[in-house]
């Protein structure tokens, strides 16, 4: 099985939502996929991330913050994927055979909920992007910019 870990700042609501995004495309196209997110500090998963993350069907009501230490087998991942750049400077070296992804995304916390839709929706296309390279057996696009469901890409 494939191992994903999706790490951020304080795995409180990008990390977040795309873990629960990547955990719903994985499942609609068949694919066995081992999803966790994390934090560089754990905090807690925010109030807007579970609003517009419930309006398209998907919960966070289960979901906790947690470091890296907190996940099952954490220097054990296929891909390892940074949604935020502190994360990508503070991420651990892992051994040669993780893939290491950076796909960065605006931080919506402090916006309208009309902005966390939109980090929300930008999260939905570029992890579907990574879940259907996967499945076709295609290589995964190595930055956000180079992802085919980037909007102008």
């Amino acid at each position: 099985m494939t191992r994903v870990l999706i790490l951020c700042t304080h795995n409180s609501a990008r990390s977040q939502m795309a873990e629960a995004l990547t955990r719903a495309a994985a499942q609609r196209a068949g694919l066995d996929l081992d999803v966790y997110s994390a934090g560089t500090e754990a905090t807690r998963v925010k109030y807007d991330a579970q609003t517009v993350m419930a309006e398209i069907g998907l919960s966070l009501d289960r979901h906790t913050s947690k470091t890296l230490w907190d996940v099952p087998d954490p220097q054990n991942f296929d891909y390892v994927i940074t949604v935020c750049d502190s994360a990508a400077e503070a991420c651990p070296v892992y051994p040669g055979k993780t893939h290491r992804l950076h796909y960065p995304f605006t931080d919506p916390s402090g916006g309208s909920l009309d902005r966390w839709r939109s980090v929300r929706d930008q999260l939905r296309d570029q992890f579907e992007a990574f879940v259907q390279a996967l499945k076709d057996g295609e290589p995964v696009p190595p930055s956000y910019e180079d992802s085919p469901a980037v909007p102008g890409a």
